[in-house]
């Protein structure tokens, strides 16, 4: 038995600058040599953006979390995968530049600086040789490539259509970026315009967006909220003859089980028949109402509790009952949904209410199959908006409506009026940005090349844009001169036109590269969420000057195994991920379809006053000021033992220092045990459970992501040690290994004061399922329900032994003397029950 000198208080400075100082100059968590799918674990985070007020404490929740997640693998073996990188393209570095004058490149540098230095000092085991930058010509080259391949397999195409426009920032939003009618980022009100802008065709996978989520080990709210996002609808498409006339408006619907109570057409006032259908009368009251409608947010529109609409002139006819339905316009129908026309009914609230304002005469065609409300709805006092059974309806009355739809599209398909169809809320993924801090779309514009098509290559298509009233064939920059690098002479304030528009060294000697003559440049960047639906393939090959992602690699590496991050991506990054693997995979680049195998959530970390944190609010918590006070144990450990993971809770002072207090008590153990050589025996049963109980839960804990039980549970273990005068060596080393993942410093400073060996990252301790047994448990003894005794017996103990030992009680033999048995309950290792008459 050895003698322990004396410890001092635990000095976390000292010991978390030595650790960290030392695995950055052993590269210890370095990743190198060749990995199976089997032994490989690859742990990631989405990446942050790299603000220049840096990290506050709700931040590292999530990094905390897969670093424990990592560390823990490594301990089982695996080969672990876990780098970091930033996501640092993006309107916050262009607004600060424009605002304090420094140039984004310099200001996001710096705060890459700041934010790698505050992981440091978390003590998070990153691979930091395969760190990446968004916004290093190394990287967005590969970017661009990304947009190439997209435009080569026409999953990239540029087109003429109404965006949202922030007027603030001066760029166009994406639909995800909108958020209740402003934009998520400045809270400004968003406007509608019609622009030239580059889209990249989401919808080819919707229904693989929606399929493909059954194999993924995601949260179901997440899952959720993909779904509804797509939006699929299934329906018909119905064709309704305008009167008069050989057209038709073209009408989706997933309720044509009401198409018997038609009683109006309305159109979008985007329409294209619009202008067609208005009659001179009603020419002048239409063109106001258009103007006025166009000038509201989809939101605005599609929101509005007082639908208003605007009579065209002219009818449409019932496909099935000839009947006249006058065309009416209203802003709540947006023509970018669908066809840009329904047909009203009594059966849908907004129809409803419309009908109401306009005395449109309105018939009900569906009740419900209870008859409930039956009068009510009858007499258009309210609206019946549910499936039921139709009633006025021809030979579909009677039928319920899942019944009367594919037999009423059926009649309607062999009159060619309509035919089955499915339909998204998804809507292709708007990537151009009028702004500078982005990468440049590889794309040239040349006249030359549209007018003489002897410069096309053979087989190649010439795609053309319309560019201030002028044509341009659409040139592809060719692979060997990526990257377009942004310029440095740039003029930041937004104009509503790309700061790229006014560089002179941007459009410098800008030549075609087909025919070589005269071209102007694309000056639209990227949307920054392009950058981060890839960056995952990067970090296998960060290094890679010949292509973006090393294969071979990728095949080994990928799917990522666990996906850490926020919920607030649901919609945004993880769906552009997944559009991008799948566009990858069908060009042959990629062998898999889902990039994130498993994906978990952290909650937000709030102030002590229960609001998230903000300088607004003055409740932001610096983590550099919490490490240095406490150590980054202390903060690793208590972020983890606030509550579940992926719930939000409010920080508490008291709280982190109660378990720095804990982390002085483990540092304590050194000072008052001594360490056996020897395994103890017989007499340590009770410490020899406890420990295995701790194994079996901190393992099974940190695989589920409940770190916050993992830890108590390492309390409880540490009061068990400290009532120990001495224990063995392999049960001293067992604690700190399961200690290492939520406290590193820590574990590797006292392995290494207890003179053991290097500390093996590659060893987990296993349970011994013998000493997870209890010598005697008390099982309660009850008589038709009610405890009646208790027995304290071994935990196997066969169940016939056990039935005859409780009654053999006195306390339980008295009500069962003279009684019939009905029944004898057991439940191992719980309770003995009998049940008599």
């Amino acid at each position: 038995m050895k003698d322990r000198p004396d410890q001092e208080r635990f000095n976390h400075q000292q010991v978390d600058k030595k650790w960290q100082a030392r695995w950055l100059q052993t590269k210890r968590y370095q990743i190198t040599g060749p990995v199976s799918a089997a032994d490989k674990a690859y742990i990631l985070d989405m990446f942050p953006y790299p603000s220049g007020e840096g990290l506050h404490v709700g931040h590292p929740l999530g990094y905390i979390g897969s670093d424990i997640l990592a560390r823990y693998m490594r301990a089982r073996g695996k080969k672990v995968l876990h780098p970091m990188g930033y996501d640092a393209f993006g309107l916050p570095a262009e607004n600060y530049a424009i605002k304090s004058g420094l140039h984004p490149a310099v200001s996001t540098n710096q705060a890459i600086e700041r934010f790698r230095q505050q992981m440091q000092k978390i003590g998070l085991s990153y691979d930091w040789d395969r760190e990446v930058n968004s916004s290093d010509p190394d990287y967005y080259r590969w970017t661009q490539w990304l947009f190439l391949k997209l435009y080569e397999m026409d999953l990239a195409y540029r087109a003429k259509a109404p965006v949202n426009w922030c007027p603030k920032d001066q760029t166009v939003l994406a639909n995800e970026q909108v958020k209740d009618g402003k934009c998520e980022r400045c809270d400004s009100l968003v406007l509608q315009k019609e622009l030239e802008q580059w889209f990249f065709r989401m919808t080819s996978y919707a229904d693989e967006y929606l399929t493909g989520l059954a194999d993924l080990d995601w949260p179901e709210p997440i899952k959720l909220m993909q779904r509804n996002w797509v939006g699929r609808s299934e329906g018909a498409l119905v064709s309704f003859p305008m009167e008069g006339g050989s057209k038709t408006i073209e009408v989706f619907t997933t309720r044509i089980d009401t198409i018997f109570g038609a009683a109006f057409v309305v159109l979008a006032p985007e329409h294209p028949l619009v202008g067609e259908l208005t009659t001179s009368m009603q020419a002048a009251a239409v063109t106001t109402y258009v103007e006025n409608a166009t000038k509201k947010t989809p939101l605005e529109r599609t929101s509005a509790v007082d639908q208003t609409g605007i009579f065209t002139g002219s009818y449409a006819l019932n496909p099935l009952t000839k009947e006249r339905l006058p065309i009416w316009i209203s802003d709540f129908v947006i023509g970018g949904y669908g066809t840009g026309a329904v047909f009203g009914d009594a059966h849908d609230e907004r129809d409803f209410a419309m009908a109401k304002r306009y005395d449109i005469p309105l018939k009900v065609t569906v009740l419900p199959s209870d008859n409930r409300q039956k009068e009510p709805i009858l007499a258009l006092e309210v609206c019946f908006t549910d499936d039921g059974v139709l009633i006025d309806s021809g030979a579909y009355t009677g039928l319920t409506s899942a019944e009367a739809r594919p037999k009423i599209i059926e009649e309607l398909q062999k009159s060619g009026l309509a035919q089955p169809k499915v339909q998204y809320k998804l809507r292709d993924w708007l990537v151009s940005r009028q702004r500078y801090w982005g990468a440049p779309i590889p794309i040239v514009y040349c006249q030359n090349c549209l007018e003489n098509s002897k410069f096309q290559i053979p087989n190649s298509k010439i795609d053309w844009a319309e560019i201030n009233g002028e044509k341009f064939a659409i040139i592809p920059i060719p692979e060997d001169q990526l990257p377009v690098r942004l310029p440095m002479d740039i003029d930041f304030r937004p104009t509503g036109e790309s700061p790229l528009a006014r560089s002179t060294e941007f459009h410098h000697a800008v030549t075609c590269p087909k025919c070589h003559k005269q071209a102007r440049r694309e000056v639209d960047t990227m949307d920054t969420f392009v950058d981060s639906s890839w960056y995952f393939l990067r970090y296998i090959s960060p290094h890679d000057q010949r292509q973006a992602f090393d294969r071979e690699e990728v095949k080994n590496w990928l799917p990522v195994d666990w996906y850490v991050g926020g919920a607030e991506h649901a919609v945004l990054h993880l769906l552009y991920s997944r559009f991008m693997t799948k566009a990858l995979a069908d060009g042959g680049y990629l062998t898999f379809r889902e990039p994130f195998t498993r994906l978990r959530n952290q909650g937000l970390i709030l102030g002590e006053d229960n609001r998230k944190m903000s300088k607004r609010w003055g409740n932001v918590v610096n983590p550099d000021e919490v490490v240095s006070l406490y150590g980054a144990d202390a903060l690793r450990c208590f972020e983890m033992f606030m509550g579940p993971f992926q719930d939000s809770k409010p920080w508490s002072t008291n709280g982190l220092i109660g378990v720095r207090r804990w982390l002085e008590r483990v540092w304590r153990l050194t000072k008052r045990l001594a360490i056996s050589d020897q395994r103890l025996g017989e007499d340590n049963k009770r410490l020899q459970n406890l420990l295995n109980k701790t194994i079996q839960k901190v393992t099974s804990d940190i695989e589920n992501f409940q770190f916050n039980t993992a830890i108590s549970q390492l309390m409880i273990l540490t009061n068990g040690l400290e009532k120990e005068t001495s224990i063995d060596k392999a049960t001293w080393q067992t604690f700190f290994q399961l200690l290492a993942p939520f406290a590193p410093h820590l574990a590797h400073e006292l392995w290494e004061k207890s003179s053991f060996s290097d500390f093996p990252d590659e060893s987990w301790p296993e349970v011994d399922r013998a000493a997870l047994k209890d010598e005697t448990i008390i099982i309660p003894v009850q008589v038709n329900g009610r405890v009646r005794g208790q027995l304290k017996v071994e935990p196997e103990m066969p169940k016939e032994t056990l039935i005859q030992i409780a009654k053999e009680l006195p306390t339980v033999g008295a009500y069962l003397k003279d009684k019939e048995l009905k029944q004898t309950i057991v439940v191992p290792g719980r309770i003995v029950n009998f049940v008599i008459l």
